[in-house]
């Protein structure tokens, strides 16, 4: 039996902040209020992740641009990690790189085969704001490092080069959700 609340039970399902959208090019503010503002937030982004569904959504993904994030999401061995960090920096990115399958909410549909650490530190707060570590292999590494890159600003793109790069912009260029004009693809 699980004891408390599931995450995002409370929270309510909000529209995903689309590739063109100047928010996700951001850099977020941090959070200096831990009251029942912040705690809605991070309902109502587990609530957005669950029905997307993802693994991680930064609060910037549904236009709030400030350094919040949840996630839900496995390891390499299978084991489930929840939680959510607030005021996120990432303090350790280390091991093997390796290039695996990546996607994010903000750009439906697309993958990229994207360079990633398969170690990860992230420091920060919760929602109550007490300090929290969360460390992550593998899978898991993958998720914290692409959600920290979101509180900064950059997307799973930014690290394409060569032909992957180009294939990433000529298919954001013909997806049905690309809204932005020639030069606006954040790419």
């Amino acid at each position: 039996m699980r004891h408390g609340s599931i995450p995002g039970a409370r929270g309510r399902v909000r529209p995903l902040t689309l590739l063109g959208d100047p928010v996700l090019r951001e850099t977020c503010r941090e959070v200096t209020d831990f009251g029942p503002e912040l705690a809605d937030l991070v309902e109502d982004l587990f609530a957005t992740m669950y029905a997307a569904p993802g693994v991680g959504l930064a609060a910037g993904q549904i236009g709030v641009p400030l350094r919040v994030f949840v996630y839900d999401c496995p390891d390499d061995e299978d084991v489930r990690h929840v939680g959510h960090v607030v005021n996120p920096r990432l303090v350790a990115a280390d091991g093997v790189v390796l290039r695996g399958p990546e996607g994010c909410l903000s750009l439906p549909g697309l993958e990229a085969g994207t360079e990633r650490y398969d170690h990860a530190v992230v420091e920060g707060r919760t929602v109550t704001g007490e300090p929290v570590t969360v460390h992550g292999t593998g899978f898991f590494a993958r998720c914290l490092q692409h959600e920290c890159d979101h509180v900064e600003g950059r997307l799973y793109v930014d690290h394409l080069t060569g032909w992957r790069r180009r294939r990433s912009a000529r298919q954001i260029s013909r997806a049905p959700w690309h809204r932005a004009s020639a030069g606006q693809t954040g790419m």
